[in-house]
């Protein structure tokens, strides 16, 4: 398990291995604009998950499948490593591995560098790195077979990143999907795709994190973090190409009905051919499931407010919410029809 406080200090100060696929434009989860605002000291919300605490609660079970699968032994060292040549390049790594039968110490652990390389944790002597994931199964399309270094590109970069930090050369990622199937990926270290990590993370560090200028933002979320607040009464003239694409909405969002329209017929087909049936198979696999969802409880605010007032009051605060885009209907019509460019 890592040090809360080392952790802490750590991502604020560095790029770490999770932070490198998001640079990239390649995180599902998160996006450059988020590492900077991170990496900047701007307020950014803690995102926390049930899937994200189990993932760190495993760790331990997957390490241990690990070394039951292969005989390895495994070194927990809990603190960052930094780059040798870029101190604000870092990370935790989740186990290295070994051969020796008696791990040390992570409390005092010293580690051993060889000709850049991290060679040996208190004299135990370092064969590979290892990463320790949880997977959803039904995401196992995303996933090559076991043995080979088939893996999410987000995971690829993480590992690819942990062996530029280390000079190691091998990293083993080791994912449990659920709770039936156990697979290891094999990585090895490519010095091209490292030294291009690298430029990137460097060129990331330097024109947006050191000069505290955000980088582009590449979604609408990213624009909501970047422009929270309003100058009231504030206009600006958009220009004769902004103007055309506004003039598209019209069409884009008619296709997307039309998608839609077309998606909602074929689960009503589905629904017809189930009836009051949970599971729809073909030749034995599952194409699709229809089952009632557990009960919720929920809370009734609004009648609650009715009966008492004076209590709801009392637990009721002001959150500043998103700024709403609002498109003018008439001003995207007018659009389609008008040459802007005159």
């Amino acid at each position: 398990m890592l040090i809360n406080q080392d952790f802490a200090q750590f991502r604020a100060k560095s790029l770490g291995g999770s932070d490198v696929a998001a640079i990239l434009g390649l995180s599902p989860y998160r996006s450059a604009v988020d590492v900077w605002m991170e990496k900047t000291g701007k307020p950014i919300e803690i995102k926390d998950s049930l899937p994200l605490r189990f993932g760190s609660f495993a760790e331990e079970f997957v390490a241990s499948e690990y070394c039951r699968h292969t005989g390895y032994s495994l070194i927990n060292h809990p603190y960052a490593i930094t780059h040798p040549s870029y101190p604000y390049f870092g990370g935790h790594i989740d186990r290295f591995v070994t051969k020796a039968s008696i791990t040390p110490s992570s409390d005092v652990a010293k580690l051993e560098y060889a000709r850049g390389q991290l060679a040996a944790i208190d004299g135990a002597v370092i064969e590979k790195l290892l990463e320790c994931k949880t997977a959803n199964p039904f995401m196992q399309q995303q996933w090559g077979d076991a043995g080979t270094d088939q893996v999410p590109l987000p995971y690829l970069c993480q590992c690819l990143w942990y062996m530029a930090i280390t000079q190691v050369n091998q990293t083993d990622l080791a994912v449990l999907f659920g709770n039936a199937d156990f697979r290891i990926y094999h990585i090895a270290r490519d010095l091209q795709l490292e030294q291009m990590l690298l430029e990137k993370a460097d060129y990331f560090w330097n024109q947006y994190v050191l000069k505290d200028t955000p980088p582009p933002a590449q979604s609408e979320a990213d624009y909501q973090n970047l422009f929270t607040k309003t100058t009231l009464a504030k206009s600006v003239e958009a220009s004769s190409e902004l103007v055309k694409s506004i003039g598209h909405i019209s069409k884009v969002q008619q296709r997307i009905d039309q998608g839609e329209e077309e998606l909602s017929k074929i689960k009503q087909q589905v629904m017809a051919t189930l009836q009051d049936a949970e599971i729809l198979t073909y030749q034995g696999k599952t194409l699709a499931t229809w089952k009632a969802p557990k009960p919720t409880v929920r809370l009734d605010a609004k009648q609650l407010e009715k009966d008492h007032p004076a209590l709801v009051a009392q637990y009721q605060n002001t959150s500043q919410s998103t700024r709403r885009l609002l498109i003018k209907p008439a001003v995207s019509q007018e659009a389609t029809y008008k040459d802007v460019s005159q």
